[in-house]
């Protein structure tokens, strides 16, 4: 009773409170890979993350040894070190987030197993113009948020003191890796709703590599919004698939319709360039 109580109070203070919280270096042996080291943050509102044989594989469904992937809204770098574990160290991961308490920690993830993994942590938004936006969370601690050109926004009464960076995310890289764009494979998006407005931004280099897009499906999006998403990977050629987990046996339902993007409330979903 007694730890339950303190826990709640932590959980309320992280609420609440905007405070700094340390982080802690985890172990977990990846099959055919070996030990790989994790920092977990120790916000308690933050569920302990797991680095998975299984989510490892999942990735290995889109990704080979020596390949380039971007993870946007990659938060401390859960997904983003298991896609790099299956791209390997000759393979190169970035790793957008635009919140500097989350990049903290993705930052020193991205250096913890520099023999398997190869990630860039870069603070910054990405955005359909190089711009400046405020970032708002519904929570002090800004485990999670978002971006807005407006200080009163969906994302949360808690606002960052300074605003945050946002690129164009195809001009960054031909500016800054103009040899991994041949070897783009995947690009994730988890953006708090923002997904839609990512995916028109980067249309351009859709169009032109056809990387595989994981991308999230918001719940709290309008259903014009979740229709507009769907139209607009469909326009560029894509194919759609529900997944119900980042698991390699996790189950997989096509996306035919954008009626369909009604049948979860809040969802991931692959897509998958045709031809």
């Amino acid at each position: 009773m007694f730890n339950y109580l303190i826990n709640s109070f932590r959980r309320k203070l992280a609420r609440r409170v905007t405070q700094k919280h340390p982080t802690e270096i985890n172990i977990f042996e990846v099959a055919g890979i070996g030990k790989i080291k994790f920092a977990n943050w120790n916000n308690p509102l933050v569920e302990k993350k797991i680095i998975s044989n299984d989510t490892t594989d999942f990735f290995k469904k889109f990704l080979s040894p020596g390949d380039f992937s971007i993870d946007i809204g990659a938060n401390i770098g859960h997904t983003t070190v298991q896609m790099s574990l299956a791209s390997g160290a000759k393979g190169l991961t970035l790793g957008f987030d635009p919140n500097p308490y989350v990049y903290e920690i993705l930052s020193e993830n991205a250096g913890l197993n520099p023999e398997h993994t190869r990630i860039d942590a870069l603070n910054l938004a990405i955005s359909e113009e190089d711009n400046e936006f405020f970032y708002n969370s519904s929570e002090a601690s800004f485990n999670k948020g978002g971006i807005s050109l407006e200080s009163d926004n969906k994302h949360g009464k808690y606002a960052l003191s300074t605003k945050v960076k946002g690129v164009n995310l195809e001009q960054f890289l031909e500016k800054e890796y103009p040899d991994y764009l041949g070897r783009l494979k995947l690009i994730k998006i988890d953006t708090e709703g923002y997904d839609k407005e990512i995916i028109r931004s980067i249309s351009g280099l859709l169009k032109k590599y056809k990387p595989v897009v994981i991308t999230e499906c918001f719940g709290k999006n309008k259903p014009e919004e979740k229709y507009e998403q769907f139209e607009l990977l469909k326009e560029l050629g894509y194919s759609m698939y529900y997944f119900a987990d980042f698991n390699t046996n996790a189950e997989i339902v096509p996306i035919t319709s954008k009626e369909d993007m009604l049948k979860w409330k809040h969802f991931d979903f692959y897509a998958i360039a045709n031809g």
